[in-house]
């Protein structure tokens, strides 16, 4: 493997051509203070009751919401994290015209309070929460301080709208992602282990011709053109846009 300033001299010259395309994970918000899901300190590490997994699912919802929503508000609600590097370089990158859209699997909303306008996100966002009863839309800031259940006015119970084991991902928002991969020239992955399907599936849908790694560990699922093992934000810090 090259140097690392060789590799960023590199990445510098693929993404100044343009038609990029950076498709992340949780690894993107652990330099903002985010615990990911699978390493020894995230969020499925955690001693609870019940196993964060099922927690998470879409029947323990409505089986054990006051529990769901003790754990939910735990662990899975950093308002206070801020973007960090990785996040300002890419919303740079959108607004010099080099990066077509950001693909993520996060829930944080950071890429937006970045700068980032095309944001896709394949599982939701604590951001947006609806009423069960009648569609009122509330932000995270009265989920995070409501006492239990979160309650509409109408008296009805609000759901986050992010995507629970059990619960598709949003269709079009898959879709429109899908065709952003599938038409870009280069695709960055960055910050994920390509472990949750159908959304690691996407790697499978690039057709350019630079793939592009920024994670921990190695890509099985498709040859690359340039690999960090770095952290994500001193690769993106590096490379001067």
């Amino acid at each position: 493997m090259k140097n690392f300033d060789e590799r960023v001299k590199r990445l510098s010259e693929i993404l100044s051509e343009g038609n990029a395309v950076f498709f992340g994970g949780a690894g993107v918000s652990t330099e903002s203070g985010v615990p990911d899901f699978r390493s020894s300190g995230g969020i499925f590490a955690k001693k609870y009751d019940y196993p964060p997994e099922q927690v998470l699912s879409h029947s323990f919802f409505w089986s054990h919401t006051d529990v769901f929503y003790d754990f939910y508000k735990k662990f899975m609600m950093p308002l206070s994290a801020k973007p960090n590097a990785a996040h300002i370089a890419l919303a740079r990158l959108e607004e010099k015209g080099l990066l077509n859209a950001v693909v993520t699997q996060n829930i944080d909303g950071l890429h937006q309070a970045a700068g980032s306008k095309r944001v896709l996100e394949l599982h939701g966002s604590i951001h947006r929460n609806t009423c069960t009863e009648c569609g009122k839309k509330y932000d995270a800031r009265y989920i995070a301080e409501s006492v239990g259940v979160p309650r509409c006015v109408c008296g009805g119970m609000i759901k986050p709208d992010v995507v629970l084991y059990g619960e598709p991902l949003p269709e079009e928002t898959f879709e429109k992602a899908e065709r952003y991969v599938r038409g870009a020239d280069t695709l960055i992955v960055g910050g994920t282990s390509l472990n949750v399907y159908p959304a690691a599936g996407l790697v499978y849908a690039f057709r350019g011709k630079n793939l592009v790694l920024i994670n921990k560990s190695a890509l099985s699922a498709r040859s690359t053109t340039l690999e960090f093992d770095e952290p994500i934000g001193e690769v993106f810090a590096s490379l001067g846009f």
